[in-house]
């Protein structure tokens, strides 16, 4: 049996949603880790200087409704890019058993989830990554997207 911190852990249930409220989804459990992709198809998609993602397992990602809304694109890197098609929030999307799940949709504290920047070497030039979290160039090890 696990301590009382990893039963917590388990049990956590994070809520998300898009801007419209058309989708609606819950992450059970701990988050594996969050990924500030720095690469330029992330930056398109999300409209920022990176994308902020969660990592979860697939199983742990559950549809509450607006399934139907979704729109996908798939991008010239293989991985599927998805979006509310009401009012175009990005979406999670699945990547091998994982689901990349975006931050900024989701509400519950993500305390204890630690991170890294991926891809920094195709970064926004007039960015400045002003953290102490792991860079790496490319795809950190042992990710296979």
């Amino acid at each position: 049996m696990g301590s009382a911190a990893e039963l917590c852990d388990a049990e956590r249930m994070l809520i998300g949603a898009c801007l419209c409220g058309a989708l609606r989804y819950e992450v059970e459990g701990p988050l594996q880790m969050l990924l500030h992709c720095h690469c330029s198809m992330c930056r398109k998609h999300h409209g920022a200087p990176f994308a902020t993602l969660a990592a979860v397992p697939a199983e742990s990602l559950r549809w509450q409704s607006g399934e139907a809304s979704l729109l996908e694109y798939p991008s010239p890197s293989a991985r599927l890019r998805r979006f509310c098609g009401v009012c175009g929030s990005v979406a999670p999307a699945p990547v091998s058993e994982r689901a990349l799940v975006p931050v900024g949709n989701l509400v519950g504290d993500l305390e204890g989830v630690s991170g890294l920047h991926m891809f920094v070497a195709s970064k926004a030039p007039w960015h400045t990554i002003g953290d102490d979290l792991p860079q790496h160039q490319d795809a950190p090890p042992g990710w296979a997207p």
